[in-house]
């Protein structure tokens, strides 16, 4: 039986074309023109996924939305709007819809969106932005995340290179994501280059592919798309330069091939806060930060965000149990705002390992005061080099070896020693990564004893 769809709009043309659309593609229809009828509609129950428009002369979208979202929404929702704002798109993302499309409507962006929000069935009451690599939107409801949100979505709304700034763990590829999804090129492939992954050996193969092999290199790939350049801080000086080559004469050329291909993608790098002032030093190119820095985002850290932990906390704890089968607890509020104070060196990953923690080892439904005070306590040697130093006060390099070293030696004991899974967890090439737990003097035999 076809996904039933419920279209909610005012202007009966609109009706008529979405109704023609969504039939040709195999769908039943039924079509609503004020908010009674869509109440009554809904009320039913028949519906896989409403389309929902923001301004209605009755009763608006967003009524009827946080109407619906007081219980557990019955199905899909996806709000359209031909004079939508960057408020209407958060408010109606918090209340549990699961998209936001503008009028006028793009036929191969609805068709899309549909699909998504048909596939992704009864997870749409979480907030969206907290669906993994589904996410549309980063989630809070800090002025911060208000401010962050509108950057994402003027950097979206154009075609220009990106490059977000942040410490580790604070949500970096989530803004990426969200850039592509909300882009022109959002019906292409968004292909994922990390620099600390490649070696010199095959950069050239990795980037533009082999004839001879049949390699498909990532430029060809993201062709029409987004290329995210993950960690570009870790991007050899081999690495640069042939993306320096391809960005000026934007072409390159297959190894072992005469016929160059022009290159089409839009750029959207990460790095670590502090990157952009080692622009034309030891770590990237002059040239190529000009390239990859038209336009520049902080991302906030999450101790920044600080009345978005108990969001997060309620968010990840009901995902965790759900994903890994493990009972739900709960945080009160004195653990809410012990965790609020807390620093977060480790941002929201952190946060995550941590609620994970705790469904792990069980225990009562809510988790009180003492309980974090004692997790918090049996740790607190993982974050000591992050809060005993003052790193602003320190030379760059000397600052980016504290930091890489107390990351690394948290990120290896939450993975009991293996560098197998360290390696996959910081997205770096292994070989690269005892190469680099070597420099920065970390003891991989102790921590895995401790």
């Amino acid at each position: 039986m076809s996904p039933r769809i419920l279209v909610v709009d005012d202007e009966a043309e609109i009706c008529r074309l979405l109704n023609e659309i969504l039939r040709d593609e195999g769908y039943s229809v039924d079509i609503a023109q004020n908010a009674a009828q869509a109440r009554q509609a809904y009320a039913s129950g028949e519906y896989s996924l409403i389309l929902l428009d923001i301004w209605m002369p009755d009763t608006d979208g967003i009524t009827l939305l946080r109407e619906w979202s007081t219980k557990e929404l019955k199905c899909s929702i996806v709000m359209m709007s031909g004079h939508g704002t960057i408020e209407a798109a958060i408010e109606a993302t918090r209340l549990g819809a699961f998209d936001f499309i503008e009028k006028p409507l793009s036929l191969s962006k609805l068709l899309q969106v549909v699909k998504q929000a048909l596939a992704s069935g009864k997870q749409l009451h979480k907030p969206p932005a907290l669906l993994g690599h589904q996410a549309t939107v980063p989630s809070g409801k800090s002025r911060a995340m208000q401010q962050l949100r509108e950057q994402l979505q003027q950097a979206a709304n154009n075609n220009a290179s990106t490059l977000l700034l942040g410490e580790a763990g604070c949500g970096r590829e989530t803004c990426a994501r969200f850039l592509h999804a909300n882009s022109l090129r959002s019906a292409s492939p968004l292909v994922m280059l990390t620099p600390a992954s490649i070696n010199d050996d095959t950069a050239a193969i990795e980037l533009f592919g082999n004839v001879a092999t049949k390699s498909i290199g990532l430029l060809s790939r993201a062709r029409g798309g987004t290329l995210l350049i993950k960690g570009l801080e870790d991007a050899s000086p081999l690495l640069q330069k042939l993306l320096v080559g391809a960005l000026e004469s934007k072409s390159f050329t297959p190894i072992g091939s005469t016929q160059s291909e022009s290159l089409d993608v839009r750029l959207i790098s990460t790095a670590q806060t502090g990157f952009a002032h080692q622009a034309g030093q030891q770590s990237v190119r002059a040239d190529l930060f000009i390239h990859l820095n038209t336009f520049s985002i902080q991302i906030p850290a999450l101790r920044e965000r600080a009345e978005d932990v108990p969001e997060l906390l309620r968010y990840y704890a009901e995902r965790i149990a759900d994903e890994e089968h493990l009972s739900l607890r709960r945080f009160d509020v004195s653990a809410q705002n012990r965790l609020r104070n807390y620093p977060w060196p480790g941002n929201v990953q952190e946060l995550r390992n941590l609620v994970r923690r705790f469904l792990m080892v069980g225990g009562s439904e809510e988790i009180h005061l003492e309980e974090i005070e004692q997790e918090l306590n049996a740790h607190a040697s993982d974050h000591e080099p992050l809060v005993k130093h003052d790193l602003l006060a320190l030379p760059l390099r000397e600052a980016r070896e504290h930091f890489e070293r107390a990351y690394l030696q948290q990120q290896l004991m939450l993975c009991d020693g293996k560098v197998g899974q360290l390696a996959k967890r910081v997205g770096m090439e292994r070989t690269h990564l005892y190469r680099k737990l070597r420099m920065l003097g970390v003891d991989i035999k102790q921590l895995a004893d401790d």
